[in-house]
């Protein structure tokens, strides 16, 4: 079974001018002396993780082993930054396009890794950006435009350059997920939410009024990339086009949430990069940023529908500081006027964090009738025979059968969230 997270964190995952009010700030850069400016640059934290047994299992059953080998040879032949930047691209959207055929059913199996898991994406992006990371080009490169290619690895495997809605005659649905997390407890984990973006993306679904289109894309478990503006560079230019939007993370166990409100606070637990980070979720302008934002989502019908094996519930919690206060109150029917933030529904972590960050962006748009909200999935377990971090195989049917499972009725649950809102 997936270990249940602290209380703090358990609900896990888990126009440019307008950016300069929805993003945090970003620090400028600092361009490298011309000496120095090719050296390579250590492995992150997510990037270590790649040589443990699992990833590297996960990877050859996948056969997304072979993406890193072929980046590799592409950016030792490139003689140009133009070529290199070239290079990145083309390789990270393949590997999206990739995964998200391999979930979706088309084209080879590549190994016999289940086609609907979702970490072969997430260790084979690693694996490309470590080689991005420790290759020494031929020709000059600042650190400016090393990040800059970094940028576009992640922008391009998270299939956030990939949205199309083509036409007028289907609706337009947005979705996010994210990546694993809490590698460290058990570095198997699989992220339902990002599996769900590869089953769903492209897709079509069917409702009462007609087809409606799902475009998803997938978001790193990062605080700096958050506060970087991450989510409002990859959002900002869709959710005028779109007819709903749901964020989604992995959240309690057993169980659907949709959440009815989010919370501008950081928790602090610690992400992918075992960085923590607490206070203010951090955005510019924010003498006009409120302590909560609330879900357009059509709660009511997405709780009574039928939609599949696991319970969906209207989560009304929040934990505040009262007006007046000091000491933060957990309260089961939503925040009180003029109080601070110290949880969601989504608690206060990266799930509420992107809640509240799309949902602000819907508000600073214009858009507060956009249905769109967040929805936090059941947690993706193992079968209780394979509980163990150390010595448990990488999948199993109960594995298998949860994911499936979740991932159906997620798809059932945009469906439904569609059709409600006419």
């Amino acid at each position: 079974m997936t270990p249940q997270l602290p209380a703090t964190a358990r609900l896990g995952l888990g126009g440019m001018a307008l950016l300069l009010v929805l993003a945090g700030p970003t620090p400028p850069a600092t361009a490298a002396p011309a000496d120095t400016a090719r050296t390579p640059t250590a492995a992150t934290v997510e990037e270590q993780r790649l040589d443990r047994a699992a990833p590297q299992e996960i990877l050859r059953r996948s056969g997304f082993d072979a993406f890193a080998p072929r980046f590799e040879r592409a950016l030792q032949d490139s003689r140009s930054y133009a070529q290199a930047e070239r290079t990145v691209t083309r390789h990270a959207s393949e590997l999206w396009k990739r995964a998200v055929a391999r979930a979706q059913g088309r084209g080879p199996a590549t190994g016999d890794l289940s086609r609907g898991d979702d970490r072969p994406l997430y260790w084979a992006r690693l694996a490309l950006s470590r080689e991005l990371r420790s290759w020494t080009p031929r020709f000059e490169l600042d650190d400016e435009q090393r990040k800059a290619l970094h940028t576009a690895l992640e922008t391009a495997s998270r299939g956030q350059g990939d949205i199309h809605h083509p036409g007028h005659r289907a609706k337009r649905v947005l979705v996010t997920g994210f990546d694993p997390f809490t590698l460290d407890r058990d570095v198997r984990i699989g992220n339902p939410s990002g599996a769900s973006a590869l089953a769903l993306d492209g897709t079509l679904v069917r409702t009462a009024d007609g087809p409606a289109r799902i475009e998803t894309v997938v978001f790193p478990v990062r605080w700096a990339d958050f506060a970087e503006g991450t989510v409002e560079r990859a959002l900002a230019r869709q959710l005028p086009h779109v007819d709903l939007f749901t964020t989604i993370s992995q959240g309690r166990q057993g169980r659907f949430d949709v959440e009815r409100t989010n919370g501008a606070w950081r928790g602090g637990f610690p992400d992918n990069e075992n960085a923590a980070s607490t206070g203010p979720v951090p955005v510019t302008d924010p003498g006009t940023q409120p302590q909560w934002t609330s879900t357009t989502l059509p709660y009511r019908q997405l709780t009574e529908a039928e939609t599949g094996r696991f319970p969906v519930y209207d989560n009304t919690e929040v934990t505040e500081i009262p007006a007046g206060g000091t000491q933060p109150v957990t309260r089961p029917d939503g925040p009180t006027p003029g109080s601070a933030s110290r949880a969601g529904g989504g608690g206060d972590y990266l799930s509420n964090e992107i809640a509240y960050r799309v949902t602000l962006l819907r508000d600073r748009l214009g858009l507060p009738k956009l249905p769109g909200g967040h929805l936090h999935t059941p947690i993706l377990q193992f079968g209780a025979d394979n509980t163990n971090p150390q010595t448990g195989a990488v999948t199993d049917p109960d594995f298998e059968r949860n994911r499936a499972d979740i991932v159906r009725q997620v798809r059932e649950l945009v469906r439904t969230a569609v059709g409600a809102a006419g």
